[in-house]
């Protein structure tokens, strides 16, 4: 049996638009990390005055490194903004920091969406992982029972990257509202760019969705011919 499916061409387009839409995120966010923002704050600065104005005094922002490597730590409470945010005074370092204390934000008012993902993501990382070796066990084996357990952990895969979505909107949502609410995102220029940046960042979940999907169904109508 063939490991190619009927959704693998979609796979592959997929897998195009991709670094294409990667591609797009580093070039808008490089060009933003060249224009200072009105305030001239470092995305650490707006991390911290956003967090204390919704009282979250008591989470620390810390540098990583790495580019793009910023994140929220739900379980260590701490927002991690990589060394290219954390001390650059952009109009991109300002959407990110901004990006993530949402994600704080998110944590503090007991997002549903947030919760479930936290408590799912270790295990459904690790289902992430095993999927594709188990279901192509169950395809060279002819095991059917292993097969479907792939198959399985290709829908959790799904069930994860579908709870990202509106939590990676909500945390730019409100990252935006704020920034224009406090007057930190300055004139129409500003604020583009922020939305720009969140906006290139969020088609990346997007096309993340998108694969996970098309990978289900691939590997759904090879388990379903299989069965035949």
């Amino acid at each position: 049996m063939a490991f190619f499916g009927p959704y693998t061409p979609l796979i592959l387009i997929i897998l195009l638009a991709s670094f294409l839409i990667q591609g797009a995120l580093s070039r808008t966010y490089g060009r933003w990390s060249r224009v200072r923002n009105p305030h001239t704050l470092t995305g650490a600065q707006v991390a911290r005055m956003m967090l204390d104005q919704n009282g979250l005094h008591h989470v620390p922002v810390h540098a990583v490194p790495g580019t793009l490597s910023d994140h929220y730590d739900p379980i260590r409470k701490t927002v991690n903004l990589s060394e290219s945010v954390y001390g650059a005074p952009s109009v991109a370092a300002m959407a990110v920091a901004a990006h993530e204390v949402g994600h704080a934000i998110q944590d503090k008012v007991h997002m549903p969406a947030l919760v479930l993902r936290a408590r799912l993501a270790v295990p459904l990382s690790l289902g992430m992982n095993l999927a594709p070796l188990l279901f192509m066990a169950g395809v060279l084996m002819h095991f059917t029972g292993l097969l479907w357990v792939g198959v399985l952990l290709f829908g959790a895969a799904l069930l994860f990257h579908l709870i990202t979505l509106p939590v990676e909107f909500d945390a730019s949502r409100r990252a935006l509202a704020y920034l224009q609410r406090r007057g930190l995102s300055g004139g129409a220029q500003a604020t583009s760019g922020a939305r720009s940046v969140l906006t290139a960042a969020a088609l990346t979940y997007v096309a993340g969705f998108a694969m996970a999907l098309a990978q289900f169904l691939n590997v759904l109508s090879i388990a379903r011919s299989s069965d035949d």
